[in-house]
């Protein structure tokens, strides 16, 4: 298995990883190797699996982001995990770092999403638009440095490139987003959209589980001082 996909922990039922950037979560039309394959052979060659290994999708990130995730190695697990989501005890924080300061130190940002899939990007348009999906987040600025800002993000709603989107719908894209302008300022540089926290329900113990982990150290996580930020609790932002 590749060296930079770390297993944070695991279990009959659940297989927690942090992902790597620019690797897709599932196989797509690129043909490039997939998080999800990957996973797979690791749990067929450790545990000596015949024929087909299982291992459940509950969400996703998109292909540049990287962070915690959570598979499920049973059907039920991958159920309770969706039902957990339903019921909001399925809880993803990211951090991000934009370009500028951002105007409202804090604030809910609702907008109406709508995907281009032949160009794989998504716009926000007007709510009456036939198609439209709502889009909701939460934010807080977490610090200021040297034309950049880092944010905590609580996804309310799942919709495909939404923080990213959103974020650059309000006038401060995410440093390194080539198709949502974030790329003016960090052109080569990968982009800086980290999930950090997940917290769930574990599908048969009920057990809450916490798992945290810190973004990259390069530019430009490491202008701000995340051990700040992530060696606390990290307070619910709804």
């Amino acid at each position: 298995m590749r060296e930079d996909i770390e297993i944070l922990y695991e279990d009959n039922h659940l297989l927690v990883v942090v992902k790597p950037q620019n690797i897709p979560v599932q196989a797509d039309i690129s043909g490039d190797e997939d998080l999800l394959t990957i996973l797979k052979g690791y749990i067929k060659e450790k545990y000596n699996k015949p024929g087909d290994v299982y291992l459940g999708l509950v969400h996703r990130l998109d292909r540049p982001t990287g962070g915690v995730m959570v598979f499920a190695r049973t059907s039920k697990a991958a159920a309770r995990l969706q039902e957990c989501m339903k019921d909001g005890e399925f809880e993803k924080t990211y951090f991000a770092v934009v370009c500028g300061e951002v105007k409202q130190k804090r604030a809910k940002l609702v907008n109406y999403l709508m995907k281009n899939p032949t160009q794989n990007t998504v716009m926000c348009v007007p709510q009456t638009t036939e198609g439209a999906k709502r889009a909701e987040l939460d934010y807080r600025v977490l610090g200021e440095k040297s034309g950049v800002s880092l944010v905590e993000i609580a996804l309310i709603t799942g919709r495909g490139h939404q923080a990213r989107v959103q974020m650059s719908h309000m006038g401060n894209p995410i440093f390194g987003d080539a198709k949502y302008g974030g790329n003016k300022i960090a052109k080569g540089h990968n982009l800086a959209l980290w999930a950090v926290e997940l917290k769930i329900l574990h599908p048969v113990t009920r057990e809450k589980l916490v798992f945290r982990v810190y973004p990259p150290d390069e530019t430009p996580w490491n202008l701000f001082d995340m051990s700040k930020h992530l060696d606390i609790n990290i307070k619910p932002l709804y």
